[in-house]
């Protein structure tokens, strides 16, 4: 239930790649000044819609149970992704959207692996789960960083605007963590859960390889 709403998103932004709405940069760029509400609603909504986001914290959370966990791999991953956005803005960091979207699709596609216990057969050796979650976080600050600048925001009330859509970010987060909390913690209660466990994370690899290869032949395509 939850990996197919969640297919059911990626389906439908796939062909977004962290790209902006027109009436949202146009609003954007037609304004100036602190703006603080609208860019928190713009985080927020990103990252509420952001299913290759979405997929890699299912991954991260798929298999934790206690709430003092789940609040540190998420804290992890939220100071990652803040530090690279407020630092590829201000630092003007322009890297394709593809090739960081391909990335961050490899990070999805990582985290199920890790989750289907692969490091550890393959090379008898267990990767550090939260060193690993704070360095996607960074990568998929990219992303972020990526988006912002595609609003081509004026320089005034630049600093305030970026950390209210970091703000919008993590609420957004928080949303969406809780509506998955929710559906995994029905699904673990029943007795399909163990039996479509591997299954599902099978699924989310294949969606972070089916987002690798859309974003490299985009890149391709667009060089």
């Amino acid at each position: 239930m939850l990996l197919g709403l969640l297919l059911s998103l990626f389906s439908i932004d796939i062909a977004l790649a962290h790209g902006v709405t027109e009436g949202d940069k146009g609003f954007i760029q037609e304004s100036s000044g602190m703006m603080l509400l609208p860019f928190i609603y713009l985080g927020a909504k990103h990252m509420v819609t952001g299913y290759d986001h979405l997929l890699f914290l299912l991954g991260v959370i798929f298999f934790l149970y206690r709430l003092k966990d789940v609040g540190l791999y998420v804290t992890l991953f939220a100071v990652g992704h803040s530090v690279t956005l407020l630092f590829g803005v201000l630092q003007g960091i322009n890297v394709s959207p593809y090739l960081i979207d391909a990335v961050i699709g490899f990070s999805v596609v990582y985290k199920a692996l890790d989750n289907l216990g692969a490091f550890r057969r393959w090379f008898g050796y267990q990767p550090d789960t939260r060193a690993a979650t704070l360095l996607f976080g960074l990568i998929h600050g990219f992303g972020l960083a990526a988006k912002i600048q595609d609003f081509e925001i004026a320089a005034d009330g630049l600093i305030p605007n970026l950390l209210a859509f970091n703000v919008g970010v993590e609420i957004g987060q928080l949303l969406a963590l809780s509506a998955i909390l929710i559906l995994m913690g029905y699904w673990r209660r029943t007795r399909s859960f163990w039996r479509h466990a591997f299954a599902a994370n099978v699924l989310m690899m294949s969606l972070g390889f089916l987002l690798m290869g859309y974003q490299l032949t985009g890149y391709t395509l667009s060089s």
